[in-house]
Formats: structure tokens, C-alpha cells, sequence
């Protein structure tokens, strides 16, 4: 493929993502080339990846491996690393025996909540797709006996009155000694690779905007952040947006492979030789 005169650009309306992309997305950084935004839930942004209908985008990686034929990762932008993992909540205590046959609400199939819960093993039951925010809604009312919760859900689920039953990423963590791979940024492999690298270029910039600017992005971020409260937007961000969200290194790349080895093998499927954009 030639140059592009523009790029389609997929990112959710998360803190995380609208905080590194605001200054990309305002001109307040260099692109190689304008971008256009799809602002959407992470899992519409994974059905698109499915159909290659974005140049670039957020995905969830445990969604990759139904795309990464066409898409290749790159190392900006991710939303990686410890004490950053899906929750598993009910409205009372479960013994763990139980969770093998209870019904849980999940934020999508192709979410990497809902993989980790299969690499895990431990859990079989019944699985209702839903929104994710509609998840603790589900269990409160006794809809579905547990929910996974993702996002600004690890922020409010006990004023929901639910109580945590296992933190997947500390159960992560501890069984694979890595970070938590969530989501990344990925370019469609038929892109100049040079333009995929100025573009990985570009939204560590962003993001090297943001911190130095905190407040250039606060209205942008609000606008976006679906009426959450100051404190739990600040607390969203300094969650998933890590050191390893500007540049994953060896070993944010290395818990991804994993991860993706994960869902290949469950998939049935094998990953190419090169995941990341060189």
C-alpha cells in the first residue's frame, strides 16, 4: 500500500486512551500523516479489527488472535502492567468451588477478561456477554452470579455493594512473574512500515504531552469519560497508563507473546513469527 493521505484511528472513550491520544488527536504533536477517530467500546473496536475496517487501533489482545494475520502491534499506547487486572465480583461471598458452574457477565468474547478467565481454567459455567458497564448492574440484580469487571469498574463495583472474589491480574502475576497485558495499539500490516513506525512515534509523544501538560487534557477526557467522578478518572489513569504504555520493552512485550501463545493454543490457532511492528 502507498502512503496514505489519512489514517482512520480507533480508540475507547477511557481516560487511559483519550489522556494519550488528546494531544495527537488536537494537533498539539507532529503526525506523519491526519488521523480521523472512531471513538468506541473496546469490543466494537475488536469486531472492527475483525473486518480490517481501521488503519489503526485499540484493541483488547486477548482479541488478537483473530486479527493478527492483518494487524501487527505496536509498542505505544498499550494499557499494560501491574495491579491493572480484571475483577471478578459478586453480591456475596462465593466459596471457590462454586465458581466453576456460576454464570458471570462478561464485557465481550473477545475481551482479555474474558480470556484470562479461560487461561485460568477454573471457570465453565454460563457466560452472558454484555456492555461493560452494564456488568454490575447484572450481578446486583441477580442476573448472573458473578460479573467480570474491567475499566473504572475496579474503582466503584463496592459502592455497588459487590465484593471482589479473585483479582485476575495478581492471580496473573504471580503464576507468570510478568505484567498484565490488556490492550494495545495495533496498524494494519499493509501500511508502510515507516509510516506504522512514525505513527508508534507519534502517540509516545502524545502521551510525553500529557504528563507534561496534566491539565491540556482534562476537558476532552471529561467530555468522554461517561460522567465519572474526578477521583476515580485520576485513579483510571495512573492505572493503565504505565511506562510500559509509552514503550512495552522487553518485558511488555514478552508478556504479551505469552498471552497471545494463550489464545492461540485455545483458538486453535499459530501466531506469525513477527508480532510487533520492527
Amino acid at each position: 500500500m502507498s502512503c496514505p493521505a489519512h489514517l482512520t484511528l480507533g480508540l475507547s472513550p477511557c481516560p487511559n486512551d483519550t489522556y494519550i491520544f488528546h494531544a495527537l488527536l488536537h494537533g498539539l504533536v507532529s503526525s506523519p500523516v491526519p488521523v480521523h477517530p472512531h471513538l468506541a467500546d473496546v469490543e466494537e473496536l475488536n469486531g472492527m479489527a475483525c473486518r480490517k475496517a481501521l488503519d489503526v487501533t485499540k484493541i483488547s489482545l486477548g482479541a488478537v488472535a483473530n486479527f493478527v494475520e492483518d494487524y501487527a502491534l505496536l509498542s505505544s499506547g498499550a494499557a499494560l502492567g501491574w495491579g491493572c487486572g480484571p475483577l471478578l465480583v459478586a453480591r456475596n461471598p462465593l466459596p471457590e468451588a462454586a465458581w466453576r458452574t456460576a454464570s458471570v457477565a462478561i464485557p465481550g468474547r473477545m475481551t482479555t477478561a474474558n480470556l484470562l478467565l479461560d487461561v485460568h481454567g477454573g471457570f465453565h459455567g454460563p457466560r452472558e456477554e454484555m456492555l461493560f458497564s452494564d456488568v454490575m448492574g447484572a450481578v446486583a440484580s441477580g442476573r448472573t452470579d458473578m460479573g467480570l469487571i474491567i475499566h473504572e469498574g475496579r474503582f466503584t463495583y463496592g459502592a455497588a455493594g459487590l465484593v471482589r472474589l479473585l483479582d485476575l491480574g495478581q492471580w496473573w502475576e504471580g503464576r507468570f512473574a510478568l505484567p498484565l497485558p490488556l490492550g494495545a495499539i495495533v496498524a494494519r500490516r499493509d501500511l508502510p512500515v515507516g509510516l506504522a513506525r512514525d505513527v508508534q512515534a507519534a502517540i509516545a509523544a502524545s502521551l510525553d504531552h500529557a504528563r507534561a501538560h496534566p491539565h491540556a487534557s482534562a476537558d476532552f477526557i471529561r467530555q468522554h469519560a461517561q460522567e465519572l467522578s474526578a477521583d476515580v478518572t485520576r485513579a483510571h489513569i495512573e492505572t493503565f497508563v504505565t511506562d510500559y504504555s509509552r514503550d512495552l520493552g522487553d518485558a511488555g512485550r514478552a508478556a504479551i507473546r505469552l498471552l497471545l501463545e494463550h489464545a492461540a493454543a485455545l483458538h486453535g490457532k499459530s501466531l506469525p513469527k513477527e508480532l510487533f511492528v520492527s
